[in-house]
Parts: C-alpha cells; structure tokens; sequence
C-alpha cells in the first residue's frame, strides 16, 4: 500500500476552482475506512478524522470525546493512518483535527507526524474548549489550568507556517473573529452545534432558520477580516440535505462540513432497515428450522 500524498498548494487551488465555478466545497468526517471510502466515492472534497469521529463508528455520541478516556491525538495519529488514508484514492484530501491542548505532545512534532504519513491539512476541534460553555464554572476551571482557546489558535499558525492547509472552527463570534485575526486559516467553519437527530444525537430545539442566522452573522463580520478566507457551515439543525440547501441559500459561504449527517445517521438508518428486514424472515410453515 501506497498512500497517495498531496500538498497544501493542490489542495487550496481545488477549493478554489470550487469557489470560482460556484461549487460548494464539501467538507466530511469519517470515523472508518468504509465510511471515508464511500465519501470520496460520493464526491467529498475533504475527508476529516478526529477522535469524536472515531467513538461515533462505535456507537457513541462525538461529545463521548470529551470524556478523559481515551488519548485524543493519539486515537486521531493512529486510525487516520491505518484506517483512512490506506482507503483512499487521493480524490479527497484528509484533515485531521487536532486537540491543540494537550499537555502530553509537542504540536510541532504531531504536525510532522501527520506530513509524514501524508496528511497535510489540520483543523483544531479534536476536541476543543469551545465545546464548553463559556459561562460555566468548567470552562473557567480549564482556562485557569492553561487549557485555553488560544493555544488552538498557535496550533493553526504553526500548521500554515509548516505549509499546511489549515480549517478553524468556532462557535461564537468571538472566537469566530479571533481565530481568523491572528490564525488567518484557508478556511474558517462556524460550528453552529452538536448535530441534531439519530439515537444519541443533540437536539438544542433550534430550527434551520435560525441555524441559518446565526452562521451568516458571523460569516458577514469574518468576512470584514478576512475576505479570501473559504466559509462553510457545520452543525445544530443542518440534518438533512434539505436543512443543508437551506444554509447554501440563505448564507453566503462556500460550502458545509457534515459529520453525523453523512456517517453516523445514514448507517443507522441503513443497517436498521436491513437487520430488521432479516429478523422478520420465518420459516415456511410446516418447515423444520434445522431440516
């Protein structure tokens, strides 16, 4: 097995061809190989992996993430090594998001781990602190501690100096504006929030209008900052791919980010019909099971 390489610069003039004809760029998470396989098959610009990812192939929810159970980078580093990139045919790039926190690694030398099995894209929600609500005595705690938001920003500034194509995540307009100031990442995704639907999905009880809203508020002041930056949409009530045009029309970005809606949703729905096709099978009648 070969793993096909790529390059910052190859893949920012493919988003960029996107943009210029009016394609949304489509950005998704895939926690398998089967899953990343069938993405790339389906069209989708950018494969990305993180831990949250890979805890959704086991049935959990993304959140299950933040729970110290697990190394986050190290789950990231290992199954997009021996998991993705070998199911891939370089169609799609890959970007790994990071947990830029980690008191245990050296950001320098996990960046370099990545190029060298030839991932060249970073993004910085594997997990990240703004899953925690700000004004919860928890984020205080892990601000406090040095677990903070803008040592995710220095891990996407040193990604882009390393020659990598770099996506930020934000989840408010502070941060929104924070990261694409000081990281100047290619691409910047408001994350709207946890993704609602399926057996272990979030519903916040917000609808895509006002999904919709929020995201172009932010898009319109990124944009002020940042003009060339790539916008794309992620999260909360973008479910399906109705929800998903909605956001294409009623925003001004330049595509989505799907993860639960493109690998955890579609493969319950599918296996469930199936097993439950093939538990409804019975005998004929008068036949023996073991004839």
């Amino acid at each position: 097995m070969i793993v096909p390489r790529t390059s910052r610069d190859a893949i920012l003039a493919k988003l960029r061809a996107k943009v210029a004809a009016h394609l949304p760029i489509f950005i998704a998470s895939a926690g398998s190989g089967l899953v990343a396989k069938l993405l790339e098959k389906a069209g989708v610009d950018c494969i990305n992996t993180f831990s949250g990812a890979r805890l959704r192939a086991n049935g959990m929810g993304t959140m299950a993430m933040m729970w110290p159970i697990l190394d986050s980078n190290q789950q990231t580093l290992d199954y997009t090594e021996q998991d993705i990139l070998p199911a891939l045919s370089g169609e799609a790039f890959v970007c790994a998001c990071l947990n830029a926190n980690d008191p245990l690694k050296d950001m320098r030398t996990v960046l370099q781990r990545l190029q060298s099995m030839g991932v060249m894209s970073v993004s910085n929600i594997g997990p990240s602190i703004s899953y925690v609500d700000k004004d919860s005595n928890l984020y205080k705690v892990l601000v406090r501690s040095g677990i903070t938001f803008e040592n995710e920003v220095e891990m996407l500034t040193l990604a882009k100096e390393m020659g990598m194509a770099t996506i930020a995540l934000a989840f408010d307009m502070e941060d929104s504006l924070q990261v694409v100031e000081q990281a100047r990442p290619d691409i910047f995704c408001f994350h709207a929030g946890t993704t609602r639907g399926g057996l272990v999905g979030y519903d916040s009880g917000e609808g895509i209008v006002e999904t919709a809203h929020r995201t172009e508020e932010v898009f319109t002041a990124v944009r002020r900052v940042a003009p060339d930056t790539m916008l794309v949409c992620h999260g909360a009530a973008m479910e399906t791919p109705q929800d998903t045009q909605y956001m294409l029309d009623q925003t001004s970005g330049h595509g989505f980010w799907t993860g639960s809606s493109t690998e955890r949703l579609p493969i319950e729905r599918a296996v469930l019909e199936a097993a439950r096709a093939f538990a409804s099978l019975k005998f004929k009648e008068g036949q023996r099971g073991d004839a």
